[in-house]
């Protein structure tokens, strides 16, 4: 066992060596990666920070129920009791319908349309709108506005459709046009990101394969060698992979700080934008769990790129 650890410590060591040696080469290499990498990882990042972005604005999705123009107070207290009862609801406001009548006339250009409809349900010529009593025939029902704890469109479509079916409720609306393209927007984003992380991911393991083939055709006479005295494939293959791993390692250590870098340096503006907003936002990089995936990724990238292309040298020259 202290052999086998003996071992891989001296490929490790000479696998650093050799990084220390070709400098230039492993700054070009590494600054492939870096570079590389932090396009998904950033888009990434990008996408939690818009959720977080989205979930930080005073808009949210509301559910409006509008109850029948007969509607009793016991009807309307019957319905403001089962929404405290709901768990799924964060809030909710009563709007009586004189206020909703009020706001609607501060509308510009809609005080004639409101008296034309309060006097063609009296059956009055509209000349005479302005000398009836608004309040006794408003047009507009008594209403809440519903605040839920979820933005996920499902869950409060099938909210709406659950008040919609209540006792004196008219019909119940959804305002979440914003939130279905928002969450759309951020599925077709994680779905390219998915798709460029693959595509830089093979390009990452072709870099390292040529690498790797470069240095095992300049070590090759060592590699005869140390095979026709005994060597094993695993103990030839062991540097080349500690190198390839170390690459995708330092690569990745670079793409985080890239990410880290760039989103310092966008925080101001993000912040001034958001309080156009009303809201208090700052941008976040990669969280810790992420970096460490980051790292972990991009040195099985590297390592991945190295064992193909001494598997590949060793099954040709056997």
């Amino acid at each position: 066992m202290k052999a086998w650890f003996a071992q891989h410590v001296r490929a490790l060591s000479a696998s650093l060596a050799k990084l220390g040696r070709a400098r230039l080469a492993t700054a070009l290499n590494v600054l492939v990666f870096g570079v590389a990498l932090s396009l998904p990882a950033g888009l990434y990042a990008g996408l939690d920070n818009l959720q977080r972005f989205a979930g930080n604005l005073e808009r949210k999705p509301q559910i409006s129920l509008f109850l029948t123009l007969d509607a009793s107070a016991a009807d309307t207290a019957a319905i403001e009791s089962r929404l405290r009862q709901n768990a799924g609801i964060a809030s909710f406001a009563f709007v009586p319908r004189e206020n909703a009548l009020e706001e609607f006339r501060q509308q510009a250009g809609l005080g004639d349309v409101i008296a034309q409809l309060s006097h063609r349900q009296q059956g009055e010529p509209a000349r005479n709108a302005r000398n009836v009593d608004e309040q006794a025939n408003n047009p507009l029902p008594d209403a809440f506005v519903i605040n839920a704890n979820s933005d996920e469109p499902r869950t409060l479509d099938k909210m709406r459709a659950e008040f919609a079916q209540w006792p004196a409720v008219e019909h119940a609306t959804l305002d979440s046009a914003w939130a279905e393209k928002l969450a759309a927007a951020v599925a077709f984003g994680r779905l390219a990101t998915l798709f460029l992380a693959t595509l830089l991911s093979v390009a990452l393991i072709a870099v390292v394969f040529n690498t790797i083939r470069l240095q095992i055709l300049t070590l090759r006479d060592e590699i005869e060698v140390a095979r026709l005295i005994g060597a094993t494939d695993p103990f030839i293959r062991r540097p080349f992979l500690y190198y390839g791993a170390a690459q995708g390692f330092i690569g990745g250590l670079l793409a985080c700080l890239i990410i880290a870098a760039a989103f310092a340096l966008l925080d101001e503006n993000m912040r001034a934008f958001a309080e156009l907003y009303a809201a208090d936002f700052r941008l976040r990089g990669l969280a810790y769990g992420d970096s460490m995936a980051v790292l972990a990724f991009s040195a099985v990238l590297g390592w991945l790129g190295a064992r193909l292309s001494v598997g590949r040298h060793l099954k040709q020259s056997i």
